[in-house]
């Protein structure tokens, strides 16, 4: 059984996308729309932009979103047994699977990209990559630390799990985490603390979004975030992705529960192959391929 991976911001470079727009007169044509349903010149920026502008969330977002559904989309063989995406690339996972239109998915991407900007902006907050720690030692040490926020946010694969938070709850965490033997801790180059209590305002306004969208049921189960559960209803997953914001994502989890459900190969579509590493960390037996 093949199961379809969609990666979420920090899988963009500069390029991105260009080769397909150049080869698929399909490609090209979703390309051009997208550009006329953001209001802004997307493509330049996936093909020719600097890295400061990629690295902008309200850009990297849509862009992302652009790459994987466009390679879903005009690949004939893409024939999912089921679906799942890593933070943002869960709107591409839907939309892949029939979920949300082409339109409907690239707007809310837009609007999810720019209200998580906007939190971003009200506080100083940040995330940083933890190594070589059982996630339940990582979940203790942010448990204890008391008047900041800090929690796990991104259960990547075992040993390495993502905090997310206040910068003073981001060191304080970091001296215990070290203490209890994490072999390095990366702060990360983002403009905030996603997947935290720090999101709940673009929770707020993405649910007003979402709410007034139409969402069909899924052509196979989507694994989704929050409960790294297989998911059909579409009344769950509207739950479920608008809880995404500010909820961990269990990708660990998720992974282990796909391949438990018969998932023998795992594709990655979008830029980069950062899924693909991550599966081969989490489960090393199995096939991982990109589209």
């Amino acid at each position: 059984m093949k199961a379809y991976v969609f990666p979420g911001q920090g899988s963009q470079f500069r390029g991105m996308g260009l080769e397909l727009y150049q080869h698929s007169v399909a490609a090209r044509q979703l390309f051009d729309q997208a550009n006329q349903i953001v209001g802004y010149d997307l493509t330049r920026i996936m093909f020719e932009g600097t890295e400061e502008e990629l690295k902008q969330t309200i850009y990297t977002q849509p862009a992302v979103f652009l790459h994987g559904v466009a390679l879903a989309l005009t690949t004939e063989t893409f024939a999912p047994d089921m679906v799942a995406g890593h933070s943002l690339g869960e709107l591409s996972a839907l939309t892949a699977a029939g979920v949300l239109s082409f339109e409907d998915g690239l707007r809310l991407a837009s609007i999810r990209a720019t209200a998580m900007q906007q939190a971003c902006e009200l506080a100083p907050s940040g995330m940083a990559a933890v190594l070589g720690l059982a996630d339940e030692v990582i979940e203790r040490i942010c448990a204890k630390i008391e008047d900041e926020i800090i929690i796990p946010a991104n259960y990547n694969s075992p040993g390495q799990v993502v905090i997310s938070g206040s910068l003073e709850g981001i060191r304080l965490a970091s001296e215990g985490l070290k203490e209890a033997g994490a072999k390095r801790i990366i702060p990360l180059q983002v403009s905030g603390a996603f997947h935290s209590p720090f999101m709940e305002p673009a929770r707020t306004q993405f649910a007003e979004a979402v709410e007034t969208t139409g969402f069909n049921a899924p052509r196979c189960p989507v694994y989704q975030n929050v409960s790294a559960q297989a998911v059909t209803s579409p009344a769950t997953i509207k739950e479920n992705l608008i809880a995404q914001l500010t909820a961990p994502v269990r990708w660990t989890q998720s992974v282990e529960n796909m391949a438990a459900a018969g998932a023998t190969e795992f594709i990655e579509c979008g830029p980069g192959k950062v899924l693909q590493g991550l599966v081969k960390k989490i489960i090393s037996t199995i096939g991982v391929a990109t589209v």
